[in-house]
């Protein structure tokens, strides 16, 4: 798991999911085909993060972006497409979202019918961007944008916690400490 995706699936521990990083969907040969991706291999998902309490799946897409030009939102999408498949394309979407929700429920992960919903988590938002229309944008899709100033606040928040023995979680307290 890389750093960034270390940091949000610690964030998302906290706020009561169970995380699983790198998370692989076993598509079948059919719906490889049904993708227009016929030899594709399993298709992978950044963070599967899983809310017990509400049998509740979260997919999360992490594009941290922090020393690049940031994730870009103009004309009602999202730029470029190929870096936002699951955002995009709907038939590969609907394809990864029920064969994850049988691969979950099979394997005793949660119970059946678990509602699945799509998030971005990004570390930097480009300056061009129109957030007022990349939040609408997610809202009115049922998604979730857990942008920069998500993932500020709740690493700001870590600040007057208990201590714990997580890379990430260290790392934050250690940038901001109070001296």
């Amino acid at each position: 798991m890389d750093a960034f995706e270390s940091i949000i699936a610690m964030l998302l521990q906290r706020e009561g999911y169970w995380v699983f990083p790198r998370f692989k969907v076993q598509l079948t040969k059919e719906e490889k085909r049904n993708i227009g991706r016929p030899s594709a291999p399993r298709w992978e998902l950044d963070i599967v993060a899983y809310l017990g309490a509400e049998n509740k799946v979260l997919i999360v897409e992490c594009k941290s972006y922090i020393d690049s030009y940031g994730v870009f939102f103009q004309d009602g999408t999202l730029r470029p497409p190929t870096n936002y498949k699951l955002f995009t394309e709907p038939v590969l979407r609907e394809v990864v979202f029920h064969r994850l929700r049988e691969q979950l429920v099979e394997s005793n992960a949660c119970p059946p019918k678990p509602t699945i919903q799509l998030a971005l988590a990004t570390g930097k938002i480009a300056n061009k961007t129109d957030r007022v229309a990349m939040n609408d944008y997610f809202e009115n899709n049922n998604w979730i944008l857990l942008d920069d100033k998500w993932v500020q606040e709740k690493l700001t928040g870590l600040q007057d916690t208990a201590y714990e023995n997580d890379i990430a979680y260290v790392a934050a307290k250690l940038a901001l400490r109070k001296t």
